[in-house]
């Protein structure tokens, strides 16, 4: 079956950096979309970044343009989100996503920045 892990969330000071990966596995399909969203307690569920993987063009949510950084490595079956500048307002978790015929969806990465 298909498993999506995400890992890298933890703690920063505003201003810091983290790197999330996410390690796909049994995925027998061909990708189309790759994408990450985030959950913070009392707010709706959002998209933070995209990538469709015909073509390479991604998609970043106005607030993180800039900072945030989508990208892929096929030989490791891996989609990472570099996160720059992380502000108090970047508090979540974190949801990698990868989409085929179906979307797969990961268990989620605290991201916590003070």
């Amino acid at each position: 079956h298909v498993q999506l892990v995400e890992s890298g969330g933890g703690s920063v000071q505003a201003g810091g950096s983290l790197r999330l990966s996410c390690e796909a596995s049994g995925i027998t399909e061909g990708t189309n979309c790759i994408g990450w969203f985030r959950q913070a307690p009392g707010k709706e569920r959002e998209g933070v970044a995209a990538m469709i993987v015909l073509g390479g063009t991604t998609y970043y949510a106005d607030s993180v343009k800039g900072r945030f950084t989508i990208s892929r490595d096929n030989d490791k079956n891996a989609v990472y989100l570099q996160m720059n500048n992380l502000e108090s307002e970047d508090t979540a978790l974190y949801y990698c996503t990868v989409s085929t015929l179906m979307t797969y969806w990961g268990q989620g990465t605290q991201v916590t920045v003070s």
